[in-house]
């Protein structure tokens, strides 16, 4: 279930998506994070969730985030500027979850992705992405867990509808959103979205607006 935004809510967020975007910076530590000076959205999800490919879609660019089908390749915390003058960030956030990572290297993304959840007053929102396919898995759980004790609003995103029949994306949705529930910094609404298809793209939007706002 998706919000219902209503038409100039969709259209002011089209525009705001149509303006200039442009990387900033990567940080692989906290030392390397920009002056918090703006609102910003982060987007969580596990290796190959579709992430990149999301971000690309949402500001309909081909190659905003870099995407790769190589799990883990994101290993820093990549920060995209919105609007000019400077309305708010986006922030990529490292992959979770791939496997075979080297124990040092899970155990660097954990402080790194802990500490910026605590310690980022500016941060408005986290959109976890879950892949319709799987539904909402145990290394989902420990990342709204880290996000519920970090008091951090987070909405969960299906990404990947248009890879499963209507039937099953019904059914994810409100597994997923059932769970969503009964966590306490989670956004009680899913918006279900395809990169491809632009599904939930424009809602997507609008829910990144209306979470700097």
């Amino acid at each position: 279930m998706t919000d219902a935004f209503d038409a100039d809510q969709l259209e002011a967020a089209r525009k705001t998506f149509a303006g200039p975007i442009t990387f900033l910076k990567s940080a692989p530590a906290l030392e390397h994070l920009p002056g918090a000076i703006v609102p910003e959205v982060a987007f969580a999800g596990r290796s190959n969730v579709g992430k990149s490919s999301l971000l690309n879609a949402l500001a309909n660019r081909n190659a905003l985030a870099r995407t790769s089908n190589t799990p883990g390749r994101t290993q820093e915390l990549n920060f995209f500027d919105v609007g000019e003058p400077l309305a708010f960030r986006l922030v990529d956030m490292p992959g979770y979850g791939f496997a075979k990572a080297p124990k040092d290297m899970v155990r660097q993304w954990r402080h790194l992705v802990n500490d910026f959840l605590r310690g980022r007053d500016v941060l408005k929102r986290a959109l976890v992405l879950i892949d319709s396919r799987h539904g909402i898995k145990d290394v989902d759980r420990e990342i709204m867990d880290m996000l519920d004790k970090a008091a951090v609003s987070y909405r969960l995103v299906l990404t990947k509808a248009d890879k499963i029949k209507a039937t099953d994306l019904t059914a994810v949705t409100q597994a997923t959103q059932d769970e969503a529930r009964k966590r306490a910094a989670a956004h009680p609404d899913i918006i279900a979205t395809s990169s491809e298809g632009g599904l939930g793209i424009p809602e997507l939007r609008a829910a990144v607006v209306e979470a700097i706002g």
